[in-house]
């Protein structure tokens, strides 16, 4: 059950923020880089009036470290940051997957390698659901394709963390982050922000045991358990995949994009079905883990599929893997660096429906 408020009319970047708020978010670490901005920005008078803390922190290095100690005390606390950003946290970010520390993690992808430039792009792909720093990892990954979804699985992104003692990430782009959409926010009812926190560093008192929140495993065999441990949650995560299906019970092809990329072949699709062409869409919204299954079936119906992603091929590793058993999927980038267009996609689309 949840409580509903009147129709605003917000950018994707804010929604996060806002979302992050009805999730009692009290604390916020950020570092200024575009195009992300919004949310510092906003966080950093919206935190305070709603008795949290905000921190502009010295480095993208310093507010991941201070997302880390925050999370082990059991606080509910997230960051944000753009694509070179977020490669700066990820030392923190493994150390708190290997510590099961709670947190949220906002990447709006900007384009690359390098500082690239601040227009949108989905490079950031691999980095966000292969565990993006050193050793063996992973963290649950939303990718947002609305404002309003911006907003939604910024809510659950927190809810995930603390039930599952991991790092959630959300990954947009500049499109999600400065698109302006009218969204319906909602506040979710009944969160006990001590629940579940018997294992958070909160100072030794009234003669409990003591807690210790760590990475580090040198007992022979420890760190072996410890991944056994972690390889097993994430395997407990695949009942909790979503996607978006959109026109596919009777397609013949199915288009695979997420994000902004999908809404715009979203947009696509509507205008092959005006022409009498059964095209579909199947969007990913858990990113990690990716919904193999549902992507299978529909392979399994006899399918074509173009993946189609702004990066030069990333998640259509996973779109492979999820099929490659029954068939296979062509594949369409979209340069960073270009604003992609539905029109652009016209004819990709012809051409594996042509069979070509």
């Amino acid at each position: 059950m949840s409580k509903k408020n009147d129709r605003i009319f917000v950018k994707g970047n804010e929604a996060i923020a806002r979302g992050a708020l009805a999730a009692k978010c009290k604390c916020f670490f950020g570092y200024p880089i575009t195009p992300q901005n919004d949310i510092p920005e906003y966080m950093s008078s919206e935190i305070i009036k709603a008795g949290g803390d905000f921190v502009q922190a010295e480095s993208e290095v310093a507010a991941a470290n201070m997302l880390l100690g925050a999370g082990a005390s059991g606080v509910r606390a997230m960051t944000s940051s753009s694509s070179p950003g977020i490669a700066l946290k990820q030392e923190a970010i493994s150390y708190m997957a290997g510590s099961e520390i709670p947190a949220v993690i906002v990447n709006m992808n900007r384009g690359g390698p390098g500082l690239g430039d601040i227009g949108p792009a989905q490079g950031d792909y691999y980095q966000s659901t292969r565990g993006g720093g050193h050793g063996d990892y992973r963290h649950f990954t939303f990718g947002p394709g609305t404002v309003q979804e911006a907003y939604d699985l910024t809510i659950k992104a927190f809810d995930i963390a603390f039930k599952q003692r991991t790092p959630v990430l959300i990954l947009g782009d500049a499109i999600l982050g400065q698109m302006k959409e009218p969204i319906t926010p909602w506040l979710p009812e009944n969160i006990d922000e001590e629940a579940g926190r018997d294992w958070a560093v909160t100072g030794r008192t009234g003669g409990r045991e003591k807690r210790l929140v760590k990475s580090l495993f040198l007992e022979e065999g420890a760190l072996a358990e410890q991944n056994r441990h972690l390889q097993a949650k994430y395997d407990s995560w695949k009942s909790m995949t979503e996607a978006e299906q959109f026109e596919t019970e009777d397609a013949d092809l199915i288009l695979c994009a997420y994000g902004s990329i999908g809404r715009i072949a979203k947009s696509a699709v509507r205008k092959f079905r005006k022409d009498g062409k059964k095209v579909g869409l199947f969007r990913p919204i858990t990113l990690y883990p990716f919904p193999s299954d549902e992507l299978k079936e529909l392979a399994e119906q006899g399918k074509r599929f173009l993946t189609i992603e702004h990066n030069l091929g990333q998640m259509l590793d996973d779109v492979r893997l999820a099929i490659r058993t029954v068939a296979d999927s062509d594949f369409y980038p979209i340069y960073p660096g270009n604003l992609p267009t539905p029109d652009e996609l016209e004819e990709p689309i012809l051409k594996c429906l042509e069979g070509k």
